[in-house]
């Protein structure tokens, strides 16, 4: 992997990371492996840093008593992966290979679990000293180093010991520091914590014995007693053992008042009401319309004397995406005036791997609201009812973080229509009956200026407008991604919009950079992508394969290789994951796949089968290429003026091209486009080529000159790799055939008559006479009547036997321009005439307009003016209709010759700058040179934008 770090970040040490889940920090990059091997071996060595470990002891720890054979040579695979990934951070040399196994070199300092053991041990001898404020605040620092279990993500049979042996130093800490804080006379401060502990470890007598003298020294001498009989009764009834000496040494105490501090003189105060709100961010822009919308739904509006039931507000949206940022933002918005009774707030668990149960929250919300944990039902529904008894008649506000399912939620709604609740979910809960739901939607760029103008200065933004544009693309506008944008550039003045727009560009490294401090994209797209089952897993990873402006409805299918009914139910799971979006317009259902989710699904199909990818991009490829083969046959009434090759279709009698055959080639050209690209790329040479061919009808009509070079070069490239030579052959006729109309008909020539070689030595007829056909008209554009006249005599026999009746209307008209040119009106009027009735009973349009066109011609040739404008008038009908650019271009122009000679300049000069602007657009320098030398009849001077 190419480092994309900081080269300032190098010069810091790396930080190793094993009390929660393992992590590489370095800085405000905190790295987590995806391989649990390499989980598992960095573990292990950092668990004995500075000592040898075995090639056998990490064997041990990975499969223990059933390695595979290859178990050595796969260590030492995931030793170099683990290497490359401390590469980025100039730390690779910390590994090294010994002679009987490995070492990482590293200070304690770099360990977490090695300062904690440091800082507990100096807090036992200040302690010791007698310096219980000071033994207090060293152990906090040390209790900050944890965020969760001990290894937390790995799974190791001979690393579970260590791991426990740690969790247990934890809990140990834990009640040290309650002990001195204890003697510092936060009893009041220390309840709640130590009700969480006792809760989550009943049969620890020592915490137990902790929480009963809080409560003693509080004045709750009753409830100090209660925790005492619950923990007797744990005691017996798990272990059959009566409590130890510090627990009845503690009742005893209570009993007799003697807690070692007086007793309160009055009863304690109620508890204040809850405010448990997380600070909100101070920095919030955007969703303005959002916050008002949410503000509206949960207050009542004015004259309204109370509501039918609780307002339920679900606010929706992908990972990332600020859910919860503006569900607290307008929770504190609400909280003095609306909701003065309170406000509950629960992380119910949407991105960790255990979602929080109903009854848990509701025991930690009913201790909140004033009830003892003695006092809390042990059946989740008498606590329900307890809890909406409480909340009865109170304004308080739920905030329910992350909820997974309706069925987490509802037991935790409030009764009285006087609350009210925001739930924050990547699914749509639509099973909450009554429940309003509200969906989040990424930042555009005037959103994302103001979010990285408040965090990384307004003036950094205002210099480089046009790069947070680009940033927002790049991270598809999540606000996430820009927070993170935007508190690097903070943290790094020198840094300027652009740098982190080049740094992001690369997409293997683009979620390593989306990374500071805690923030991290990675981490919120991974929860909602392993939430999915393994098939919906599956169709993300090759979806993100598939380079689409929006996901058609057939495609699943064909990426699956399933039925219809199948690739739809994967799809929806992914849509109610928030990983993929619906976008249907109402006439077609299409999805959308997020930039930074089609990133991070990229990086887990990097171990999928490469022939499963090539298979899933032959069913794709040719699926797009059945359905621009039915478009094209719309068309043209068939499959004429068109080479094809052996390429397998996908889809035969369930894809239809429905509507209008060249506005569906239009709407799909990028995808289309994309398809000519994978195709090649993925060595799929006849896909790639015959697809290629296919899309020269729409941009021919449309002027699509540089997805034609594109898509061709591309095939070209495919095809030479594998020794194509029909496939070569048939991309440098169609190339030919693009030159000639740009006026290079000397380049034209050097690629076309090779082609027609090839052609000939193959046998192919269709190819010869398309060959032909170009090579007569770079004759024609050269003024060589004779030569082009025979080529298309040629290419007219070999169309006549085919069939191919629109390849020869095409011949026929240009025979007739030849004809025109050696001022033969007549016999030019006829093979027009004949073309015309050939397009007719194709029924092809374009064929019939360029008729049309060149009759227009030979009557004014023939002097006959007003003919002429009738022809072209019927020509234009035709090209506009079907929206034909460059037939558009064509027509004009000799509309506005048309009215030159009936005298009619207004007319003239109006035709005529149209057609020059289409040949702007279309890239067509002849034409538009022409149509500038007529326009210098009027003596008008062009403007630039015209010129162009």
């Amino acid at each position: 992997m190419t480092s994309a770090t900081d080269p300032d970040e190098r010069n810091e040490p790396v930080r190793f990371e094993l009390l929660g889940p393992v992590a590489v920090v370095c800085g405000d990059r905190r790295v987590q492996l995806r391989a649990h091997r390499h989980r598992v071996i960095l573990s292990t060595l950092l668990l004995e840093a500075n000592r040898v470990v075995s090639g056998d002891t990490l064997v041990d720890s990975i499969w223990e008593a059933q390695p595979p054979v290859t178990a050595r040579s796969q260590i030492h695979i995931c030793v170099s992966a683990i290497r490359r990934r401390l590469r980025e951070f100039g730390a690779d040399h910390l590994i090294s290979t010994e002679p009987n196994g490995y070492l990482i070199r590293v200070e304690d300092d770099q360990l977490d679990h090695r300062r904690f053991a440091r800082l507990t041990a100096t807090a036992t001898q200040l302690a010791r000293q007698g310096n219980t404020a000071d033994a207090a605040t060293t152990l906090r620092q040390a209790l900050a180093l944890w965020r969760g279990r001990a290894l937390a993500d790995v799974n190791s049979g001979p690393l579970s010991p260590r791991a426990a042996r740690l969790d247990e130093d934890h809990l140990v800490a834990l009640e040290s520091c309650a002990e001195l804080e204890l003697r510092l006379g936060r009893h009041r401060e220390l309840i709640s914590e130590l009700a969480e502990r006792v809760a989550s470890f009943p049969l620890r007598e020592r915490s137990r014995a902790q929480l009963m003298l809080a409560l003693h020294r509080s004045g709750r001498q009753a409830e100090a007693l209660e925790v005492y009989r619950e923990g007797r009764r744990e005691l017996v009834e798990q272990l059959g053992l009566e409590p130890g000496e510090e627990l009845r040494r503690t009742e005893a105490l209570v009993l007799s008042d003697e807690a070692g501090l007086p007793a309160p003189e009055q009863e304690p105060a109620p508890p204040p009401p809850a405010r448990q709100l997380p600070a909100d961010i101070g920095d919030f822009v955007g969703h303005d319309a959002l916050v008002e919308r949410l503000t509206g739904l949960l207050v009542r509006a004015p004259g309204e004397s109370r509501r039918p039931a609780v307002p339920v507000v679900v606010v929706t949206g992908t990972g990332g995406v600020g859910k919860s940022t503006l569900a607290v933002h307008v929770a504190h918005l609400l909280a003095g005036e609306q909701f003065p009774d309170g406000q509950l707030y629960a992380n119910l668990g949407g991105n960790q791997p255990r979602p929080r149960q109903p009854g848990e929250v509701l025991s930690r919300f009913l201790r909140a609201l004033g009830v003892f944990h003695s006092a809390i039902p042990d059946d989740v529904d008498e606590r329900a009812e307890l809890y909406r008894s409480l909340l009865a008649e109170r304004q308080v506000l739920v905030l329910l973080d992350g909820a997974v399912a309706e069925s987490q939620v509802r037991s935790l709604l409030p009764g009285s229509a006087t609350c009210g609740v925001l739930v924050t979910s990547r699914t749509p809960l639509t099973g909450l009956a009554g429940a309003a739901q509200v969906d989040v939607r990424t930042f555009d760029d005037d959103q994302a200026a103001a979010l990285l103008g408040r965090i990384a200065g307004v003036r950094r933004v205002e210099a480089e407008r046009a790069e947070v544009t680009e940033l927002s693309r790049l991270v598809g506008g999540l606000p996430l991604g820009l927070r993170i944008i935007g508190s690097r550039l903070a943290a790094r003045p020198h840094w300027t919009l652009g740098t982190m727009s080049r740094r992001l560009a690369d997409r293997r490294n683009r979620l390593d950079e989306l990374a500071h401090g805690d923030l991290g994209v990675r981490s919120t797209i991974s929860f909602s992508y392993e939430s999915v089952p393994g098939r919906a897993r599956l169709l993300l990873r090759l979806l993100s394969e598939v380079d689409t402006d929006g996901v058609p409805d057939w495609l699943p299918s064909a990426v699956l290789d399933t039925d219809r009914a199948d690739a739809d139910e994967q799809v929806e799971t992914l849509v109610d994951a928030q990983l993929v979006e619906l976008v249907s317009d109402g006439a077609r259902v299409r999805y959308r796949i997020h930039e930074l989710v089609r990133v991070f699904a990229r990086e887990q199909s990097a171990t999928d089968s490469p022939e499963a990818r090539t298979a899933m991009l032959t069913r794709v490829c040719g699926g797009w290429l059945l359905l621009a083969e039915q478009a094209h046959q719309r068309l043209y009434g068939g499959q004429f003026t068109i080479l094809h090759g052996s390429a397998q279709r996908w889809g035969a009698g369930e894809l239809t091209v429905r509507g209008d055959p060249l506005h569906w080639l239009e709407t799909e050209r990028v995808n289309l486009c994309a398809a000519v690209r994978l195709a090649g790329a993925a060595g799929l040479d006849e896909l790639a080529w015959d697809l290629a061919m296919t899309l020269v009808t729409l941009f021919e009509a449309h002027g699509h000159v540089d997805e034609w070079v594109e898509t061709h070069e591309a095939a070209l490239e495919a095809v030479r790799r594998t020794g194509n030579r029909r496939g070569e052959a048939a991309i440098l006729c169609s190339l030919g055939s693009l030159y000639v109309g740009r006026g290079q008909t000397g380049h034209a020539r050097s690629i076309l008559i090779p082609a027609l070689r090839t052609f000939m030595a193959l046998g192919d007829p269709c190819g010869r006479a398309l060959a032909a056909r170009n090579i007569a008209a770079a004759h024609f554009a050269d003024g060589d009547l004779r030569q082009s006249s025979v080529r298309y005599q040629q290419a007219l026999a070999e169309f006549r036997r085919l069939g191919d009746q629109v390849g020869e209307a095409h011949v026929l008209i240009s025979l007739a321009r030849i004809d025109l040119a050696g001022g033969d009106a007549d016999t030019a009027l006829a093979q027009l005439e004949e073309a015309l009735r050939l397009a007719e009973l194709t029924g092809h349009d374009r064929t019939q307009a360029q008729a049309l066109h060149r009759m227009g011609e030979a009557a004014l040739a023939r002097g006959r003016p007003k003919e002429a404008r009738q022809r072209l008038r019927q020509a234009l009908v035709l090209v506009c209709a079907r929206n034909d650019r460059i037939g558009q271009m064509h027509v004009l122009h000799a509309l506005g010759r048309t009215h030159l000679a009936l005298r009619q300049h207004k007319s003239a000069e109006r035709r005529l700058r149209d057609a020059l602007t289409i040949a702007g657009e279309v890239a067509d320098p002849v034409t538009g040179e022409q149509l500038r030398s007529a326009l210098g009849h009027f003596g008008d001077r062009l403007d630039d934008a015209a010129s162009a």
